[in-house]
């Protein structure tokens, strides 16, 4: 019996659950960024984080546009992106459905104001530098101001599901 081949398909005129399910063949850490808000401490998941440069230090992410979130996020001068641990699911789904309940997070504040959750492997504390459209989600550039790093496994995505990384060898 042979494996079956690839499949191929046009993102344009496809089905779209068929272009995420691809898209989500990479696997990505996830990360809640973090700021504060015209009502108060704001918190959005999100799985679209990287490296950009290390010369000036960048970093970018990305929201989606319709989420009720965004313009909090979109005019934020400063916000926090916190990569979580695998012991993190919980922060993970609270921040998914939720953007407004710290309770019982431990949160503190960066010396900028904004939420800071404790036992994240980083945290990139950034000042917004750009802001760029992207499709149904914008692509927001932040300069960091620090990284503060901690000890731990990742808590990864992969396949619409959240994992950790074993160890081999």
């Amino acid at each position: 019996m042979t494996a079956p081949g690839p499949q191929i398909l046009d993102p344009a005129t496809g089905d779209a659950r068929a272009f995420r399910a691809a898209l989500g063949r990479y696997a990505t850490g996830v990360t809640v960024v973090t700021a504060q808000g015209p009502d108060g401490p704001l918190g959005m998941t999100a799985n679209s984080f990287t490296s950009l440069s290390l010369d000036p230090p960048l970093v970018l992410w990305c929201p989606a546009t319709g989420s009720a979130r965004y313009p909090a996020f979109a005019a934020a001068e400063h916000y926090a992106i916190h990569v979580l641990a695998a012991d993190q699911i919980d922060l993970c789904r609270r921040f998914a459905r939720d953007g407004r309940d710290f309770s019982g997070t431990g949160a503190e504040e960066t010396p900028e104001g904004v939420p800071a959750l404790p036992g994240c492997l980083a945290r990139f504390d950034c000042v917004a530098e750009a802001r760029h459209p992207g499709g149904d989600h914008a692509i927001l550039v932040g300069r960091v101001l620090r990284a503060v790093t901690g000890p731990g496994d990742p808590l990864l995505f992969w396949g619409g599901r959240y994992g950790d990384f074993m160890h081999h060898g």
